[in-house]
């Protein structure tokens, strides 16, 4: 069966779906979004049984929201309006890493702070104003249909019915079937790298106690190679707190509210700690498993069809204590609109070598703060232990230094690209930095055997 209609058909009405439905509105006359939860306006603002991470706390990183606010203009302030809370990246909030909290100081880099129930619904209805766009939900996808010439993909089956498309977008996240779908129609598969985190997730919500953090709308706590847990607590609309506590291979926070504050006292910083002890409970506490990171490389693929496109988590799935997700997302949606713009041939060829290098940058992020632990399997190579070691060091000297906090979290808000913190000027701050711990550590440790030493003597003991 050939398409006859200028149509293209999303298979996941999710973030990634979402935003790629609305590039497509700029280069075909009928957009369809299919999802199998509920997606009518009555189901809006609610977690989806089809995002079970969707309870958990999300980052919406300031790359990933330039990109969105290019595509649905003044949708921040929709969201603000909504009550979704403003922060600057820097200035508002806690990043705690190897130790310390990063230097605060206004950076100009504003974010917001909101639940995925309301990002996605708002950006939802905001795409139902578009013409041409149909979301349909209560649809499951279970097979592609094949072209006569059995070069394209020409429409997909659903469970009740079939629709005929000039491109199928896979948006369907870690659950993708692309690969199964192209082996039976004989077509390459991606190769696909995983790295096994073991990462647990257990958040509450909490009612909001400003006066136990009167500097922060949001605090983050890496974990550490020997302790591996972690949290996030970040504002959200209604007057809440949101708080994710997680952790590596075995370490799980209880769901039961004292343990889990218990939990949040183990962290390398108290923050959270002290800022829930006596807070009130809104809600159950829920888990998410999030096994590992996955990649599948579809820019090697040797033969791949035409009218057909694999995007977002489907493409590659981060390790989401980063928060990279969704702003990864965006990325790819602004590379897809880079590749229609110069045409309709050949778009998944295109489109995959280009958002390589979208997603290069966040992945080697992850994947090399994972491999840290010495439980993450992966190949820690000379080069990727030099950079951990330059990289926490960085975060040493950024508890100082707001030049250096500034720098490290643009990267990280995928403003930009990592090769900035190698910056010479920036290395030699972080050489600075390093000799400058060390004279003074040796200083400290002299001054203790002074300071121990001289009381002896006065008191007569011998020494």
């Amino acid at each position: 069966m050939e398409s006859k209609h200028d149509r293209a058909v999303v298979i996941g009405g999710s973030i990634g779906g979402l935003l790629v439905a609305r590039v497509l509105t700029e280069f075909y006359a009928e957009v369809v979004i299919l999802d199998r939860d509920d997606l009518s306006r009555s189901a809006e603002r609610v977690c989806r049984r089809g995002v079970p991470q969707g309870r958990h706390a999300h980052g919406l990183l300031a790359g990933g929201q330039r990109v969105i606010e290019d595509l649905f203009p003044g949708i921040t302030e929709e969201l603000v309006a909504n009550g979704a809370q403003p922060a600057d990246a820097q200035a508002d909030g806690t990043w705690f890493f190897e130790g310390g909290a990063l230097h605060k100081t206004p950076s100009g880099t504003r974010g917001v702070l909101l639940s995925r129930p309301l990002l996605e619904s708002t950006i939802r209805e905001r795409l139902r104003t578009y013409d041409g766009v149909t979301v349909i939900g209560g649809q499951r996808v279970s097979a592609l249909i094949p072209g006569q010439d059995k070069r394209r993909i020409a429409g997909v089956v659903t469970n009740d019915r079939v629709f005929d498309a000039d491109l199928i977008v896979d948006a369907t996240g870690r659950g993708t079937k692309s690969a199964a779908w192209l082996k039976s129609l004989g077509f390459s598969t991606p190769r696909e790298e995983q790295v096994e985190v073991n990462l647990v997730y257990t958040t509450r919500m909490f009612r909001a106690r400003p006066e136990a953090l009167p500097n922060d709308r949001f605090v983050v706590i890496g974990p550490t190679p020997s302790g591996k847990r972690g949290g996030v607590l970040a504002a959200q609309e209604n007057d809440r707190w949101i708080v994710t506590l997680f952790g590596h291979f075995g370490n799980v926070a209880p769901t039961e509210l004292d343990g889990f504050i218990e939990y949040a006292r183990s962290l390398p910083s108290p923050l959270i700690y002290k800022a829930i002890r006596d807070a009130e409970p809104l809600d159950e506490a829920t888990t998410f498993r999030f096994p590992a990171s996955t990649r599948r490389h579809y820019e090697d693929v040797a033969s791949f069809p035409e009218g057909l496109l694999v995007f977002g988590d489907a493409i590659c799935s981060f390790n989401p204590i980063y928060g990279q997700g969704m702003s990864a997302a965006a990325l790819q949606a602004e590379a897809l609109m880079m590749v229609l713009r110069e045409g309709k041939r050949a778009i998944a060829q295109r489109f995959f070598k280009k958002t390589k290098s979208v997603i290069d940058n966040p992945w080697n992020i992850a994947v090399g703060a994972d491999l840290r632990m010495p439980e993450t399997n992966g190949p820690r190579t000379k080069m990727v232990t030099a950079i951990n070691w330059y990289i926490a060091n960085v975060h040493k000297h950024a508890h100082t230094d707001p030049t250096a906090a500034q720098a490290f979290i643009r990267v990280l808000q995928m403003l930009d690209p990592p090769t900035t913190l190698m910056h010479p000027s920036m290395v030699l701050r972080v050489i600075r930095g390093i000799l400058n711990r060390k004279f003074n550590s040796g200083r400290d440790i002299s001054e203790q055997l002074l300071n121990t030493a001289e009381p002896r003597r006065v008191q007569g003991d011998g020494f």
